[in-house]
């Protein structure tokens, strides 16, 4: 296998000089190793001296959902102690009398339940966290189970609350104990970092509370209003944990026997799932636009400006991380980069 780094870096380098992110972190690699990794930019603009490094801590955003959400479903299924094909109301007593008792796990990992769209819990449910839990698990729906495919971060968070219901552990421990520990994604954490860490993380967008730059603390609203632990986004993570996941994901048998999910639930997850409906989805992983079958690469992004795509046919991986989020909303001038790297890194 070989990569062309030298286009990876100038198409990455040019992102930095059109100011579509301060700086961006990569690696790419296959079941073995890393076989390419870089670093571009400045952690900060305001602070120059400050460069992106191989290990800079980034706001996971939406990876928070593949990083904590689905390993712990997938452990939980693997288990035996979840069926995804089985209405929430059967098993998960909270939720028998509610119109979100009628849905699935397996509707909520294809995003097909028929969910609220509503993404942002602000001025919904008050701010408290149990209320929050509260009005998320009473809300109507939008639509029957199984309709349509429509993403909303509400599938995650519902999700996560399940986990935590089956395991009787909050999200953090639970995916700490089954997930990042035994793969050795020490750097792995929900925020809110530490002092100390947060030095090391690439800031995202102005607080406008605060007057100043977000920078170990999770950007997406909801996470924030949550503590920074919840299904939707909190999580914080490197290039190289990332590394370590998706290696693992391509083979289960080299982490050791404590790792919670397995080759079972990585093949299930990325497979289609949802029958004639669009877009196709697997278990919240999707294929990469533009992609064939025969490619067969699988992608989940961040809203902050990371990302991440697997190819089991071809046992390779990659990893782009930035913070996009710092310059601008507008997801297009990012989209065109990811779609040039995944591009080098899958050839």
């Amino acid at each position: 296998m070989t990569y062309r780094t030298d286009r990876i870096e100038a198409l990455l380098n040019e992102g930095v000089r059109d100011k579509v992110y301060p700086g961006a972190v990569w690696a790419v690699g296959d079941t073995a190793r890393v076989r390419a990794s870089g670093a571009t930019g400045a952690l900060d603009p305001d602070e120059p001296h400050w460069k992106m490094r191989i290990d800079t801590y980034f706001d996971a955003a939406s990876l928070t959902k593949i990083l904590a959400v689905w390993p712990s479903i997938g452990a939980l299924w693997e288990d035996s102690v979840l069926d995804l094909d089985a209405p929430l109301g059967t098993f998960w007593d909270e939720t028998a009398n509610l119109p979100l008792g009628a849905v699935t796990a397996r509707q909520l990992l294809t995003h097909t339940a028929g969910l609220p769209l509503r993404a942002q819990l602000k001025n919904l449910y008050g701010f408290v966290p149990q209320a929050i839990r509260s009005g998320v698990l009473h809300e109507a729906l939008n639509r029957p189970p199984g309709e349509a495919v429509e993403y909303t971060d509400r599938a995650a968070l519902i999700l996560g609350y399940l986990a935590e219901h089956l395991s009787g552990k909050p999200l953090d421990q639970l995916t700490a104990e089954r997930t990042w520990r035994p793969l050795s994604m020490d750097a792995t954490r929900f925020g809110p970092l530490s002092p100390t860490i947060a030095t090391e993380c690439a800031p995202t967008e102005l607080d406008d509370a605060t007057g100043t730059r977000l920078k170990g603390t999770a950007h997406d609203f909801s996470a924030r209003l949550l503590g920074g632990v919840c299904g939707i986004a909190g999580a914080f993570t490197t290039a190289a944990d990332l590394s370590s996941f998706l290696r693992y994901m391509l083979d289960p048998a080299t982490a050791p026997a404590e790792a919670g999910f397995g080759a079972e639930w990585t093949a299930y997850s990325l497979t289609l799932q949802t029958g004639g409906l669009e877009p196709e989805r697997g278990l919240f992983w999707h294929p990469a636009p533009g992609t064939t079958d025969e490619e067969d690469v699988w992608v989940h992004y961040g809203f902050t400006g990371t990302g991440m795509w697997i190819s089991p046919t071809q046992d390779r991986w990659a990893v782009l991380l930035t913070n996009r989020i710092y310059y601008t909303r507008d997801c297009q001038p990012l989209t065109d980069i990811r779609n040039a790297f995944r591009q080098l890194a899958f050839a």
